[in-house]
């Protein structure tokens, strides 16, 4: 059976939850100071990594600002506070800095961690919505995430409270990679398998077509046989080229239309009478997004690749650019 929706109550509270959110995360901007400097520091200066915990709500939070930090250049991991109390401490070395997260700041699986992560030698920076609380006094440095209401309208589910310590965390990790100096294309580095990694880190050398698979003729061929390359290699042009394989110039499907009023015997035509010269090419060292931009700019399908010194080292096709997902 289904069930009637009120509509104006439904809307009612979601505005209400995203309203009392953002309150919570305004509130949360207008205490950071010197603590989130302190902390800026610290991991800076430790030749360790971040090591992440907290339990509940708390605990997924804390996930993701690892993973955050790990993608943007700051080496870091989660671990459950459980698993740390049953042999994962052994993870956490005096190089470290810890982040924990609690909203109380009185979690007994968390808290049980300080005296171990302190014997051991690492910092802790406590995430936490009370500073006055175990966690929020044993830690070295504590960054205040309290929020004064929940959005959950029970008062029960940690809503705002999450909200602001993921907003926090994001604010911690920005900080750092502005002053690490992190760069997109060290991101795409962290980031191989997605969209933003294929567009910085491939090459126009890695998806071309070399050797044979390259559509080439002779300075002195003729449309015919420029014809038979064109159709052979499937790219829509072949490029036209010196003894030393230096590009002379490029004759295109365009070029052959263009040709055939004026052509009775192909046999004898020479292309070079019809190519077009001095073509629009690109170098194997530039980045594969480049060759889509040049490509659009100039409405082509087709980009010839030339090395330093004008030479013949491969050629692409939209298609090529397609397949390797950088468009």
């Amino acid at each position: 059976m289904d069930i009637a929706v009120d509509s104006v109550a439904v809307l009612r509270r979601a505005r209400s939850v995203l309203a009392t959110e953002a309150a919570a995360i305004a509130a949360v901007e207008s205490r950071v100071g010197a603590p989130l400097v302190a902390a800026v520091q610290t991991i800076l200066n430790a030749s360790g990594r971040v090591v992440v915990t907290g339990i509940g709500k708390s605990g997924h939070v804390g996930r993701k600002i690892a993973a955050t930090l790990a993608s943007t250049g700051t080496p870091a991991f989660f671990v459950h506070p459980a698993e740390a109390s049953h042999g994962d401490m052994g993870m956490i070395t005096a190089d470290d800095v810890v982040i924990a997260l609690s909203n109380s700041g009185e979690v007994a699986e968390v808290n049980a961690l300080l005296t171990p992560i302190k014997r051991v030698g690492a910092r802790i920076i406590a995430i936490t919505g009370n500073e006055n609380s175990t966690l929020g006094t044993e830690a070295d440095i504590t960054l205040d995430a309290g929020v004064s209401t929940e959005a959950c309208p029970l008062g029960l589910a940690p809503t705002a409270s999450t909200a602001a310590a993921m907003a926090l965390g994001d604010a911690l990790a920005m900080a750092l990679l502005e002053a690490r100096g992190f760069t997109a294309e060290d991101f795409a580095r962290s980031h191989p398998g997605g969209s933003l990694g294929r567009r910085l880190l491939t090459h126009v050398r890695d998806v071309m077509r070399i050797g044979t698979a390259i559509p080439t003729v002779a300075l002195d061929a003729t449309v015919a046989q420029a014809l038979f390359e064109i159709t052979g290699k499937g790219m829509g042009m072949t490029a036209v080229v010196t003894p030393d394989g230096a590009v002379a110039g490029i004759f295109t499907d365009g070029d052959l239309r263009r040709c055939l009023p004026k052509v009775s015997d192909f046999s004898a035509a020479k292309v070079a009478d019809f190519m077009t010269v001095k073509p629009v090419s690109i170098g194997p060292d530039e980045l594969a997004v480049e060759a889509v931009s040049v490509l659009e700019q100039g409405r082509k399908t087709q980009l010839l690749v030339v090395d330093a010194a004008g030479k013949l080292v491969g050629a692409l096709h939209m298609h090529d650019l397609l397949r390797a997902k950088v468009v």
